[in-house]
């Protein structure tokens, strides 16, 4: 559980921004979004091989 102290005289909206901010950071929605549905290891595998090559290729297109 996020617990966010709100300081006295605070403005609501900004702690509310804190608490989206603290929220965004523990990964709670992504990790939902990845529990939909099943993804086969050879799938993510292939994924990860895919974004690692674009990865490379823009760091050599910098350089």
């Amino acid at each position: 559980m996020l617990v966010i102290p709100v300081k006295e005289g605070e403005n609501i909206e900004r702690a509310l921004k804190r608490y989206k901010k603290k929220y965004d950071r523990t990964g709670v929605m992504r990790e939902l979004r990845g529990r939909k549905e099943f993804v086969k290891p050879s799938v993510t595998n292939r994924q990860d091989k895919i974004k690692a090559a674009y990865k490379q290729r823009m760091q050599s297109l910098e350089m």
